[in-house]
């Protein structure tokens, strides 16, 4: 679904920029990226599932995720839905957050002091030639490791995110299905 020759990662100070091309539709892949049941395929690197997912689609709407790790711990994010552009753009902040959608800081989840409290993704949905161009941008993101292990995370969800694409093409769900229950 997704071409691993077509990934292509920028770094500045804070902020990650990640490409990547969907043999899909745009209305599809912007579906797959918003609607909770999708969300919860492919939320969160390899190995890691989404128990929870709930989401309040429009401008000052807020999301809740939680991503559960193998050992089984959990790590919660919110944010607030800045800009929506369907099917186009989405801004959103990004923030660490406890199972009620308080936000927290990173040192609640054992992350050094100085990861800031809140960052921000804008994500756009791009046709080009016959396929999806999405880009993710993060920004406000500590520099050095927590940058590149945050790249690696989102690559590992891209992945699954190509996975789930592929499960929600018309004429596919019964072959991939099993493939999906296992992970909720």
């Amino acid at each position: 679904m997704s071409d691993n020759k077509n990934i292509y990662i920028a770094k500045t100070n804070g902020e990650i920029a990640i490409t990547r091309y969907f043999n899909a539709s745009r209305e599809l892949v912007w579906k797959v990226w918003n609607e909770p049941e999708h969300i919860k395929r492919w939320w969160g690197p390899k190995d890691y599932v989404a128990p929870y997912c709930d989401i309040d689609f429009r401008v000052g709407g807020v999301y809740l995720f939680c991503m559960r790790s193998p050992e089984g711990r959990d790590f919660w994010s919110t944010g607030i839905f800045r800009e929506i552009v369907a099917p186009s753009r989405i801004v959103c902040t990004d923030c660490f957050a406890d199972e009620r959608g308080n936000i927290v800081p990173a040192s609640y989840y054992g992350m050094r002091a100085d990861f800031p409290m809140e960052m921000l993704w804008t994500i756009t949905f791009e046709e080009f030639k016959g396929k999806t161009k999405l880009t993710l941008q993060h920004s406000g993101l500590p520099s050095g490791e927590l940058s590149d292990l945050t790249g690696e995370g989102w690559n590992q969800s891209l992945d699954k995110f190509a996975e789930t694409l592929k499960y929600s093409l018309p004429g596919n769900q019964s072959n991939s299905k099993s493939n999906f229950s296992n992970r909720l």
